[in-house]
């Protein structure tokens, strides 16, 4: 009931009538996002629903980087639409919101991070969509920018008038970046627990969407541009391991009391066991040291025991059931040993008892590495052994199964990186069958990223006679490499591949490129190559796009490798340093 009780408090200051009141408030959490606040805030003045239906309401949470002093620039040149509150650091996000919404007298109240930005229509159609449905809650699509990840199954669909939180892709999308009738925040006395350092807003978000009259979704516009900070880490996988399992345990703990025990709260738990619970111990699980190991390992273990139902493990993906078994059925060091040969190894061998079929983890207990129920899940289970550019227009996946009737079992195989599907075939150099290469044309790279940039995570969906299965695609003891520059259109691209440091997942980024970013990274490798040569560095850009620098240091075309697979070149010098770390090539 605690959690209950920290979410739903009355409001702790008095809303003072507005003479006209706006259709929506606009809350801004400011901490220290001086370098994205002058756009994040442009961009809500620069709304269509004008001055008049708008307010903005700027909690300063005791910034020391002049974000502060900055709000204070708006409001007086805003006054009457601009609000600025300045108060001490709070250590979250939690009591700004609040402090907002206490202060806010719009019809709906809006959330909008401070390092992010709003499409130009965003709140005129948010406002006018919840009016004509009667909607509590409405979700515009949200894209990621500079490259940042975010879920966005819930727009498949198109727009949608009334969708359910619990048979939809909606509890993949529980951050508070959407428009909530201030009726019903008020109705329920909704507020952000303070007491949760990170994923505060999930509770919040939660509570209003399972007592909405109704949720909508609009796919049709570009309604939220969630930035990728180039300056900072997010907070959430970052921040110190304490405070993140102090939020997961009270997170589960409030959806415990808020739903009762059954499929509906299994819907929703789906997400938190497969997202929250299991990046607790993904790959980077192998860094903590040892009391914290121990500390993580004893409340993941918990917290499966109390919430995971068998209905919900069956609906988990494979890299999370494989990773919550090995928590419960063994201790920190049986952790450890999974984790080692998903992240140096790759794919363990499949072992059979009669007609079971059980992931051969080393001294793993059989009862949780049966994986009879979910085989085409398991056959989709691929290492990536390569990645390299096929020419200057398409870039080729390898990867490579350890099991030997793959060719035969496993069906069609698609691969895909996010939304792209890639041109799979077998590898004709492989007589076993168990190696494909998969070509990603670079044109739908570039166009589904978009001006904003996306993370493209690589997965693999097989249809055969076993049925229909996908995992992620890993990348074990795979080197990173720099990004390739590459102009689309009228501007430039960063394109990479680079491995999720939580899940070992292999991602092709498109990044987009500013000019002052090109010149600032010119300059710091013509200054690292005065230093050696006395020259500075020249760039142009060659006949496929790509940047050519001369007199800095460079990176050949060549496969992206296992760091410990011989490869040959001609060169010397750079070349050298790259083949010991295994790098090959600038994606």
């Amino acid at each position: 009931m605690a959690a209950e009780e920290a979410t739903h408090r009355p409001p702790t200051t008095h809303r003072p009538p507005a003479p006209s009141r706006p259709d929506v408030s606009v809350v801004v959490p400011v901490y220290n996002t001086l370098r994205y606040l002058r756009s994040c805030l442009d961009s809500v003045l620069r709304q269509t629903i004008g001055p008049d239906g708008m307010e903005i309401v700027a909690v300063d949470d005791g910034s020391t980087d002049g974000s502060g002093r900055l709000l204070d620039r708006y409001a007086a040149k805003h006054p009457g639409t601009v609000r600025v509150v300045h108060q001490a650091n709070s250590g979250g996000p939690a009591a700004p919101c609040n402090r907002g919404l206490d202060l806010a007298t719009g019809r709906y109240v809006f959330f909008l991070g401070s390092d992010d930005r709003l499409g130009p229509e965003a709140l005129e159609r948010l406002v006018a969509a919840a009016d004509r449905y009667g909607s509590d809650v409405v979700l515009g699509k949200v894209v990621g920018v500079n490259g940042r990840h975010v879920f966005s199954d819930v727009f498949a669909d198109g727009n949608a008038v009334d969708v359910s939180l619990f048979d939809s892709a909606l509890p993949w999308s529980l951050a508070n970046t959407k428009l909530f009738r201030r009726d019903l925040v008020d109705r329920l006395a909704l507020r952000f627990p303070e007491d949760m350092p990170v994923l505060s807003d999930q509770p919040f978000t939660l509570a209003a969407c399972y007592h909405a009259r109704r949720i909508s979704v609009l796919a049709d516009h570009d309604y939220y541009h969630a930035v990728r900070r180039l300056d900072a880490r997010n907070i959430t996988y970052h921040s110190r391991i304490e405070q993140r399992l102090v939020s997961v345990e009270r997170l589960f703990a409030y959806v415990a009391d808020l739903i009762p025990a059954g499929a509906r709260r299994d819907a929703v738990l789906r997400r938190h066991v497969g997202l929250e619970l299991a990046n607790l111990v993904g790959d980077d699980f192998r860094h903590l040291d040892r009391a914290a190991q121990e500390r993580v390992h004893a409340t993941v273990a918990g917290l499966v025991r109390r919430h995971v139902t068998g209905s919900l493990r069956d609906r988990l993906d494979i890299e999370a059931r494989l990773r919550l078994g090995a928590v419960t059925a063994g201790g920190v060091d049986d952790l450890l040993a999974v984790i080692e040969q998903d992240s140096g190894r790759g794919v363990p061998a499949t072992l059979f008892a009669g007609d079971r079929w059980h992931a051969g983890y080393p001294g793993a207990p059989a009862r949780w590495t049966d994986v009879t129920d979910v085989r085409a899940d398991w056959l989709a289970r691929l290492d990536t052994v390569d990645v390299s550019w096929a020419d200057g227009h398409t870039l080729t996946v390898t990867t490579r199964s350890p099991y030997p009737r793959f060719a035969t079992e496993a069906g069609p195989v698609r691969m895909l990186a996010g939304p792209v599907v890639g041109a799979t075939r077998m590898d004709a150099g492989d007589p076993t069958g168990r190696t494909l290469r998969t070509d990603f044309a670079l044109d739908r790279l570039l166009a589904a990223g978009s001006a904003s940039g996306q993370r493209h995570p690589v997965r693999a969906e097989v249809d055969g006679g076993h049925g229909r299965g996908g995992a992620a695609v890993r990348a074990p003891r795979l080197a990173a490499g720099r990004p390739r520059l590459l102009r689309h259109g009228a501007r430039l691209y960063g394109v990479a591949a680079t491995v999720d440091p939580r899940n070992g997942q292999l991602v092709l980024s498109v990044v987009p490129v500013t000019v002052a970013q090109l010149v600032g990274r010119l300059r710091r490798r013509g200054a690292a190559r005065a230093q050696v040569s006395g020259r500075g560095p020249e760039g142009r850009l060659g006949r496929h796009g790509h940047l050519e620098v001369r007199g800095a240091a460079q990176v050949q075309p060549g496969p992206l490798r296992r760091a410990d697979q011989p490869h040959h070149h001609p060169g010397a010098g750079r070349a050298a340093s790259d083949q010991a770390r295994g790098v090959r090539v600038d994606v």
